[in-house]
């Protein structure tokens, strides 16, 4: 695939950059700041763009502004941010729009370097790839009014699995359990998260785009 870089990590930065190629990916730019990026995206057009949160000059939500800036002018485009720290209200308003290539990884997770690329991979197919930990915050809940407490432990964790942006095969692996039985649950989790029965990718992100909004 395609790829552009903003990272203003020099070491994070030119790693990407040397892992991407070594795949038999092509970079065409590493940035960093948001701001050259942007600049190139009309001329380069790549499939997806890799971006830190926070980047120059206030390292606050640059990179974040730049992402949505990206999937508002270019959504055939990838977007998939890094992040040091889970920024709950971040994760909200990158996927409050489109559940559709987009991912949201912490940095760590670059260091995975197979769930890495899988990511990748996943938001230039048109799909979504969440960390693991970011999900299992955003599913933790204790509050009377959480939308997921009807859940029970098996469909919570068959929701933080497809949050991630695996199919259902990839669920039924990771749970160790029957793929009737994965679909069985999602239907659940829909019917008890009063989701509309459309179809599509987006409808499985729902389930936890509806936690965020509660």
């Amino acid at each position: 695939m395609r790829l552009m870089i903003a990272e203003d990590s020099t070491l994070l930065r030119e790693g990407l950059v040397r892992l991407l190629v070594e795949e038999g990916h092509e970079v065409l730019g590493a940035f960093g700041d948001a701001g050259p990026l942007l600049e190139e995206m009309a001329a380069r057009r790549p499939d997806v763009v890799v971006l830190d949160i926070r980047m120059p000059p206030t390292h606050t939500d640059e990179g974040l502004r730049a992402a949505l800036e990206i999937r508002e002018r270019w959504p055939e485009t990838g977007v998939l941010v890094l992040s040091q720290h889970i920024e709950r209200n971040y994760a909200a308003q990158l996927l409050a729009s489109s559940a559709e290539r987009v991912g949201y990884l912490l940095k760590d997770r670059v260091a995975q370097v197979e769930q890495f690329l899988d990511a990748l991979e996943r938001v230039q197919a048109g799909g979504a790839a969440l960390d693991p930990e970011v999900v299992r915050q955003l599913v933790v809940r204790t509050t009377h009014a959480d939308p997921l407490a009807r859940l029970t432990p098996r469909e919570r964790s068959v929701l933080e699995v497809l949050a991630q942006g695996h199919t259902n095969t990839a669920i039924a692996q990771k749970l160790h359990v029957s793929l009737s039985a994965v679909e069985k649950n999602l239907n659940t989790i829909f019917d008890k998260l009063e989701l509309s029965r459309t179809t599509g990718y987006n409808r499985r992100i729902l389930a936890v785009l509806r936690y965020l909004e509660s």
